[in-house]
C-alpha cells in the first residue's frame, strides 16, 4: 500500500491508492499479468512470497486490492462479481444452524441466495427492513446472530440505517456486521470506520463505473476474517480475471470526478422529479426533504448519483422512455451513462409497477435534466 497522507483529497486518493514507491523505468501503473502458473524453481511453493498459481495469488489482483483496501481502510480481497463477494462473506462466515440477519428490502439477488441456497444448507435466515434494523438492535434482537448484513443506502428504495449503532449492537451480541457499500462507494461512506467488521461491494457499479466489467470486493480490518475469506476464495476459485482486475483499478482512478458530476446531476434530478406532477415518492438521501437526510448527512461523506421515484404505472414508464434520448433503459447503476430501471420487471422487490431507479451519469447536468423533463411531460400525457 502507498500509505497516502490522511489529509489528501478524494481525487488524489483515487488515483494514487495502492501505489508503491516509484521505480525509474517502470510504468506508472503495472500492466496486467496474464499468467496462471509461475516458475517455481527448486524452492518450496510460495517461498519468500513468490507467486505460484493465479487462483491463490496474482500480482494484478493485489494491485487492485491494495488500492481499494486503502480507500476502505482495511485489507481487501477481489472477486469475480459482487454476488461472489457477498456469497463469500455469507458462506465463509456462517455455518449450518447459525442465525443470519439480512435486509428485507436490500438487493434482491442476496435474498434469492438466501432462499435458494442458504436455507437449503441449514442456515437460519431472518429478514429485517433497513429502517427497522436499528430498533431491532436496540431491543437486543440481534442476540444469538452470527452475522448481520446491512445495505445502506438500500437498493432500490435508498433508505439509510445507522451503521455505528448497529455495529455496537452486533458487537455486544457477539455477531459480525457486514455492510454492502455498493451505492455509496468507499469515497461516500466508510463502514469499517463506523464499526463494521466487513465492507463489500459490487464494483461492477459505481466504483469502476463504466458498465463494461463484472467485479466485486470485500474489505475487513480483522485478520481472522480476512484469512477465513481468503481461504474461501482460494477453495472456490471466485477470483476475477486479470484484465478485469486491471481495468477496475484503472477505472477507479476517476471515481472522484465521476461521483462529483453524478452527485451534482442527482441533486437537480431529484428536485425535478419532486416538482413534477407525474411523479410521486421521490427519494434521494441528500435531499433535505428526504426522511434519511439527517442520518445520511451525518454518516455519509458525499452524495451518490442514484435517485428513485414512481410514475403512475408501467404505461407511463413506456411513454417516458419513448420521449427521452439520454435516459437509457438498463439495469445496474453507477455508470457514466444515465440510465433508468423499472424495478418491478425483475420481480423480487416489493415496488409498484411504475417505480424507477434513476442512475445519473456524467453527461452535462443541464442536458440530462432537460431530457428528463421531456420524458416526464410525455409520461403525464395519457
Amino acid at each position: 500500500m502507498s500509505g497516502l497522507p490522511g489529509g489528501w483529497g478524494d481525487g488524489t486518493r483515487s488515483v494514487h491508492a495502492g501505489d508503491g514507491p516509484p521505480e525509474p523505468g517502470t510504468p506508472l501503473r503495472p500492466s496486467p499479468v496474464f499468467a496462471a502458473p509461475y516458475h517455481l524453481g527448486d524452492l518450496p511453493p510460495r517461498a519468500g512470497g513468490r507467486d505460484a498459481y493465479a487462483r491463490t495469488e496474482h500480482p494484478t489482483f493485489r494491485a487492485f486490492e491494495d488500492a481499494v483496501g486503502e480507500l476502505d481502510g482495511g485489507r481487501c480481497l477481489s472477486f469475480a462479481t459482487g454476488m461472489a463477494a457477498i456469497s463469500a462473506v455469507v458462506l465463509g462466515l456462517v455455518s449450518a444452524g447459525d442465525r443470519l440477519v439480512l435486509p428485507s428490502d436490500g438487493y434482491y439477488t442476496t435474498r434469492l441466495l438466501a432462499r435458494d441456497e442458504l436455507e437449503r444448507l441449514g442456515i437460519r435466515v431472518e429478514y429485517v427492513p433497513t429502517l427497522g434494523i436499528a430498533d431491532v438492535a436496540a431491543r437486543g434482537g440481534l442476540d444469538g446472530a452470527r452475522l448481520v448484513v446491512l445495505e445502506t443506502p438500500s437498493n432500490p428504495a435508498l433508505d439509510v440505517c445507522d451503521v455505528a449503532a448497529v455495529a455496537r449492537a452486533t458487537r455486544a451480541a457477539g455477531a459480525l456486521l457486514a455492510v454492502d457499500n455498493t451505492t455509496a462507494t468507499p469515497l461516500g461512506q466508510r463502514p469499517l470506520a463506523l464499526g463494521a467488521d466487513v465492507t463489500m461491494a459490487a464494483d461492477t457499479k459505481a466504483l469502476t463505473g463504466h458498465s463494461d466489467l463484472l467485479l466485486g470486493h470485500v474489505s475487513t480490518s480483522s485478520d481472522e476474517v480476512y484469512d477465513r475469506l481468503k481461504g474461501w476464495r482460494d477453495h472456490t476459485g471466485a477470483t476475477p480475471g486479470a484484465f478485469d482486475a486491471w481495468l477496475g483499478h484503472r477505472s477507479m482512478s476517476t471515481l472522484d470526478l465521476r461521483l462529483a458530476r453524478q452527485g451534482e446531476t442527482a441533486a437537480a434530478v431529484a428536485e425535478t422529479l419532486a416538482a413534477h406532477p407525474a411523479v410521486t415518492g421521490t427519494r434521494w438521501p441528500w435531499r433535505a426533504e428526504d426522511p434519511s437526510y439527517a442520518l445520511a448527512a451525518r454518516q455519509m461523506l458525499r452524495p451518490n448519483g442514484v435517485v428513485s421515484a414512481e410514475l403512475a404505472d408501467e404505461a407511463a414508464v413506456s411513454r417516458f422512455l419513448a420521449a427521452t434520448r439520454l435516459w437509457a433503459a438498463a439495469t445496474s447503476f453507477g455508470g457514466v451513462h444515465s440510465t433508468v430501471d423499472r424495478r418491478a420487471q425483475w420481480g423480487g422487490d416489493a415496488v409498484p409497477g411504475g417505480f424507477l431507479r434513476f442512475s445519473c451519469g456524467i453527461e452535462d447536468t443541464g442536458d440530462v435534466v432537460a431530457d428528463l423533463t421531456a420524458g416526464l411531460d410525455a409520461a403525464s400525457a395519457a
